[in-house]
């Protein structure tokens, strides 16, 4: 699939390329994005091409990870978060924050924009955050994107060659009162 755009009231999303290696590199040096994420540590240059220059586009030419770079109109890279398919219909959301962007809502706004986008343009029928145990700046912005709390999957997350217990939680196209592409049945 080509990589979209799309656009929010104060949000451009759009992928990331070699013209944004710097300021990813930038951002990853935040001990709270390191700490928090699977992303190497220390976060080199190289890591931050690998990701713009490989990892970005080969997920969206293969319909494995759909990434976007979550910018202000004037181009200040606020963010970043993707969806990555881990099976028929089921994709699981990441996202950081920059330091300097959080407490605005941001993040907040381009997950609730990708989570529609994913159940529209891509027929998902269920996203899925996940997060290590701990993580409840980013748990917050799953509640306030709409996400169920789900429980906490027991060494379901390794970071760094560590095994953690991790939060889960779920978006269904009905949360967003959206239509999903096969019928649901919850339990009673």
């Amino acid at each position: 699939m080509e990589p979209v755009t799309l656009t929010t009231d104060r949000l451009v999303l759009r992928t990331v390329g070699p013209e944004d290696t710097e300021a990813v590199y930038a951002a990853a040096q935040d001990p709270d994005i390191q700490r928090w994420t699977t992303i190497p540590s220390p976060y080199l240059l190289e890591h931050a091409r690998g990701f713009t220059e490989q990892a970005v586009p080969d997920g969206w030419a293969n319909d494995s990870m759909f990434t976007f770079g979550v910018f202000l109109p004037a181009g200040d890279l606020v963010g970043m978060l993707g969806v990555t398919m881990i099976s028929l219909g089921v994709g699981e959301i990441g996202f950081w924050g920059t330091k300097e962007h959080r407490g605005h809502g941001y993040v907040t706004e381009a997950a609730v924009a990708v989570s529609r986008w994913a159940f529209t343009a891509r027929a998902v029928d269920r996203l899925e955050w996940r997060a290590e145990v701990g993580n409840t700046a980013s748990r917050a912005v799953a509640r306030r994107a709409g996400y169920t709390m789900e429980g906490t999957l027991r060494s379901a997350v390794n970071n760094k060659g560590v095994r953690r217990d991790c939060w889960i939680a779920s978006l269904l196209p009905s949360d967003l009162t959206l239509p999903s592409t096969s019928p649901y049945l919850p339990a009673p």
